[in-house]
């Protein structure tokens, strides 16, 4: 073998080499990232999930917001990306626990009951005025002190939490997507579709409660939200009897 053959042998050996390296390093940075997205979102390969879905409470016959479909087609992509199955219910049609499978809760309390429930027992600091009629607080947050008001289409809020209850170590997270109106719904599981990771690293598989505001909506949709507080200790802190409130609303 002349010293040109071996030179090009060499060579194409020592690249096959690298490629396969380079091959194996990234599905192994690739398996990683899939690992830590299933342990955050409580789906390893293969589980089931729950998707919760709400109604229109503005539609005479049952029915889903538009707005609403989107954020469950957001949801069962993350589902479908971390490998699990995906059950969708009616909010009116559960009659089960949490924490056996991964649950995603998609609508306010006035739209879902199974966000009452849960509402009721893992964030008792927190209001939601669900009455239909007309006025100022219609549709306002109440958490801890503060009060968050609606300008539809301008300034809108919603809850977006990962919980677990118990102690249990192997309990599956309930995600809550809690908003003022169908499109900030929407705009909690884009959020969380594009935050997931850094979300991951801050709060690990504990619970937490963020407040985010969805900004001018009738413009941008629910592409513009903001965070405005993690409210965790708030929300799951009794309300007080008798507190003092402070009002948000932009001007």
């Amino acid at each position: 073998m002349t010293d040109d053959v071996r030179n090009i042998v060499l060579g194409v050996v020592a690249a096959g080499i690298s490629a396969a390296l380079g091959w194996i390093a990234r599905t192994y940075l690739w398996r990683r990232k899939l690992r830590r997205k299933q342990a955050f979102f409580g789906l390893p390969e293969n589980s089931e999930s729950l998707l919760v879905v709400n109604r229109d409470p503005a539609a005479v016959e049952p029915a889903v917001h538009r707005f609403d479909v989107f954020a469950l087609l957001e949801l069962s992509a993350l589902i479908k990306d971390c490998g699990a199955h995906v059950r969708m219910v009616t909010q009116d049609a559960v009659h089960q626990g949490f924490g056996e499978r991964t649950e995603f809760c998609v609508g306010g309390p006035g739209s879902n009951r199974r966000m009452t429930a849960h509402m009721a027992a893992m964030l008792p600091g927190v209001r939601v005025n669900v009455d239909p009629e007309p006025g100022p607080d219609r549709g306002a947050f109440q958490i801890g002190t503060e009060r968050y008001r609606m300008d539809p289409g301008v300034t809108e809020y919603v809850l977006l939490a990962r919980l677990t209850a118990g102690e249990r170590h192997d309990a599956r997270p309930v995600f809550l997507f809690c908003g003022q109106r169908a499109i900030t719904n929407q705009a909690a599981t884009r959020y969380l579709a594009r935050n997931h990771e850094r979300l991951a690293r801050k709060h690990g598989s504990g619970s937490f409660v963020l407040l985010l505001k969805v900004v001018n909506s009738q413009a941008y949709g629910p592409d513009v939200v903001e965070l405005v507080a993690d409210v965790t200790r708030a929300a799951q802190s009794p309300l007080p009897a008798a507190a003092p409130r402070t009002s948000h609303r932009a001007p």
